[in-house]
């Protein structure tokens, strides 16, 4: 992991063992990386996580009190999709099993490669950059196209459903020019290029032709 590609991210690091915690703290802020330490799940999962940038979470999986799996539990029922890397010095097969099949990134085992957990972090933090990416531009698309008129969004439904202009008036009861200028309005205002991106739009958006006639 370059320290340039990392920096402004955070990793947050479970575990009950002060030297682990101490010894990781030291490894990612070697890689530019914002550490924070917690020494119980509960711990973590009452503190108010920052959204503001990328971050991915490094938690052993057998903690006092609520365990690793369970933290993993409560952050997808949250809806919290922050990337788990899981450490434990005394896992199984079941466990690794079922923290993947639950979305963790990785399941390293104590004692554990530095190089193999910062590239589980690398890809931990990359997946976070991305869906937040994904996240802002979606955002982006919704409100751009809150600024369609009503008419402009059900002329874009119908060309993203595969309506052609004649057919669209026809439906519509207005002429194929008016189709026209709304078609060109409305791909401007959502800075679509081509009837293909506006249908990849449309799609992102849930977006579907109204009933009226």
């Amino acid at each position: 992991m370059k320290e340039h590609s990392a920096s402004g991210s955070t990793v947050f690091v479970v575990d009950d063992d002060a030297s682990v915690c101490a010894a990781l703290k030291e490894l990612f802020q070697s890689v530019g990386l914002h550490v924070e330490l917690f020494a119980s799940g509960s711990a973590f999962l009452e503190n108010r996580l920052p959204t503001a940038t990328s971050g991915c979470l490094v938690l052993d999986v057998r903690l006092p009190g609520m365990s690793g799996l369970k933290v993993q539990e409560e952050l997808a029922n949250a809806k919290n999709p922050l990337p788990i890397i899981f450490l434990t010095g005394h896992g199984d097969i079941a466990m690794a099993v079922r923290a993947i099949k639950a979305g963790a990134i990785d399941f390293l085992t104590k004692p554990f490669r530095n190089q193999d957990l910062l590239d589980a972090v690398s890809t931990a933090l990359q997946q976070d950059k991305a869906r937040r990416a994904k996240e802002q531009s979606n955002s982006t698309l919704q409100e751009s196209f809150k600024s369609l008129s009503a008419r402009e969004r059900d002329v874009v439904a119908r060309v993203a459903a595969g309506g052609l202009n004649k057919q669209i008036a026809a439906d519509l009861g207005v002429s194929e020019v008016t189709v026209k200028v709304h078609r060109a309005n409305a791909m401007r205002k959502l800075r679509a290029k081509s009837v293909a991106e506006l249908v990849r739009m449309t799609d992102l958006l849930g977006i579907t032709p109204s009933k009226e006639q």
